[in-house]
């Protein structure tokens, strides 16, 4: 069964868990399949790679390596607190994202 995912590309997220606790980042991947988020600047991990004819030079890599999504929570951009969402109706039949703890809807990026 295929999970909701209110998490989107572009959101700005804060990191509630793990080594990278209470650093914020935007979403720059979803991997839906996975439960799992690629977060600006979280979860930097290095690759050492071999020279190749598109990178001659070879070297380290930094990357920022999928988190999943139950160790993040969306920013609300009005506040700046983390905090849990909720999808409500609107008036004409829509659906928007809103912040439980001030009741501000998040803007879709």
């Amino acid at each position: 069964m295929a999970t909701k995912h209110r998490i989107r590309k572009g959101d700005r997220v804060r990191v509630i868990r793990g080594n990278d606790r209470d650093l914020e980042g935007t979403v720059l991947e979803v991997v839906k399949d996975k439960d799992r988020v690629r977060v600006e600047g979280v979860n930097m991990r290095k690759r050492h790679t071999r020279p190749t004819q598109d990178n001659p030079d070879g070297g380290i890599i930094s990357f920022e390596a999928p988190i999943h999504m139950s160790n993040v929570m969306l920013v609300d951009p009005a506040t700046g607190d983390a905090s849990r969402i909720r999808i409500e109706r609107s008036g004409d039949g829509g659906k928007e994202r809103v912040s439980v703890k001030s009741g501000n809807p998040i803007p879709t990026v």
